[in-house]
């Protein structure tokens, strides 16, 4: 009996809802306030359109790794900044609501985050830098199928980087085999020896 209800007791991995584009911010905002007891999920609200998404545990291993070795970098190199997490970012006039996996300040507060993160494991969001656009976030890195996308604000669109403008020192390829490593201590040395000059 023990291992059968073992065998139940689990998580679930990510999952994503999204409702077409016909909710008001009234709309939104009572179904959000119904939500609020339910934890792990994350209520995005862009244009009429909510997408519901279920935190799984790959989604969250990922974005703590990730988290710490921007922190990392960050300390390594001296760089002040702010971290914010998931702190909710939301514009009725502007039509969004929604939270970055992870965000930062770099150097002081603003009225939005320099930086956004956001992991993603299960396909078929709404339009992934949309939301961002809205709020004009300098600069969004998305984690997706094990690799890592920069994109940069410019003028009034995002264009893809090969590297952050806001750390154009960090190895790219190597922060993304250190998240992808299975021990965080030996990603952690290899990262830091990366770090390092030699």
């Amino acid at each position: 009996m023990t291992a059968k209800i073992l065998e139940e007791i689990g998580t679930l991995a990510e999952q994503r809802l999204i409702l077409p584009g016909y909710y008001t911010w009234e709309q939104f905002e009572a179904i959000e306030s119904l939500m609020a007891d339910s934890p792990g999920l994350r209520i995005t609200y862009l244009d009429g359109w909510i997408e519901f998404m279920t935190l799984g545990e790959e989604h969250e291993q990922i974005k703590s790794v990730l988290a710490i070795f921007i922190g990392l970098y960050f300390f390594e190199k001296g760089i002040n900044f702010i971290p914010v997490g998931s702190a909710t970012r939301r514009d009725r006039a502007r039509d969004v609501s929604f939270e970055p996996d992870e965000s930062y300040y770099i150097g002081s507060r603003k009225e939005h985050p320099d930086l956004a993160v956001e992991v993603t494991i299960t396909s078929g969001s709404t339009n992934k830098l949309a939301k961002y656009l809205r709020l004009r976030i300098a600069e969004v890195w998305f984690w997706e199928n094990n690799q890592l996308a920069v994109y940069r604000l410019r003028e009034d669109d995002y264009e893809q980087v090969s590297r952050s403008e806001f750390l154009p020192e960090l190895d790219l390829e190597l922060l993304v085999r250190c998240v992808l490593m299975p021990s965080i201590i030996e990603a952690r040395q290899d990262f830091l020896k990366g770090m390092r000059p030699q």
